[in-house]
């Protein structure tokens, strides 16, 4: 069963992401990463998509669900795929959900929780730390997480509505909130 993982800003996201992998055989799909991987492909879908990254514009909703699409269908049906910033939107959910009908994948959604003060000192802890310039903005860093509460919760409440959501604490240390994961995809 393929997985979805959600958390705000700071919920440490990637990193238990890469233990999941690593793990449970997960194939990594995070939105970023897939839309530059596609850019350098030299396919005409990666030409369309490197000529918006190259503009600095933000890559259009039908190109993004391509890209989904075409990164599912691409890989074995028996790979489990954990996605990483996908659905952002309820569009993209109303998409997302209609490609993973029509391709036969099930999912579970995981929902690292975290209050949003903890996410920023988080991350400008990280910032300090890491030497991280992209993660030093506060003003930044609380854009994207408005950001979040306003695109992405509506999406995590209407999964949670269909039974398809775990939550897990997101305020222990990385080892405890794995542990969580784990269970949850155990549990799957």
């Amino acid at each position: 069963m393929d997985l979805l993982l959600f958390g705000i800003q700071g919920s440490g996201k990637g990193t238990q992401a890469k233990k999941l992998a690593a793990e449970f055989n997960y194939d990594i799909f995070e939105a970023g990463g897939e839309l530059r991987k596609i850019a350098a492909s030299g396919s005409e879908l990666g030409q369309t998509v490197k000529s918006y990254i190259d503009d600095g514009k933000l890559v259009p909703h039908p190109i993004i669900m391509q890209v989904v699409k075409e990164a599912i269908t691409k890989r074995p049906k028996d790979q489990k795929i954990l996605f990483d910033g996908i659905p952002r939107d309820e569009n993209q959910k109303k998409d997302f959900d209609a490609i993973m009908q029509e391709v036969g994948r099930d999912f579970r959604a995981i929902h690292l929780l975290l209050d949003p003060e903890e996410g920023v000192e988080r991350i400008l802890g990280r910032a300090k730390i890491e030497g991280r310039a992209d993660d030093a903005n506060e003003e930044i860093i609380r854009r994207r997480m408005s950001t979040f509460v306003e695109k992405t919760m509506p999406v995590i409440e209407a999964y949670k509505g269909q039974g398809k959501v775990v939550e897990v604490d997101g305020r222990k240390s990385v080892e405890a909130v794995y542990a969580a994961l784990k269970q949850a995809v155990e549990g799957a």
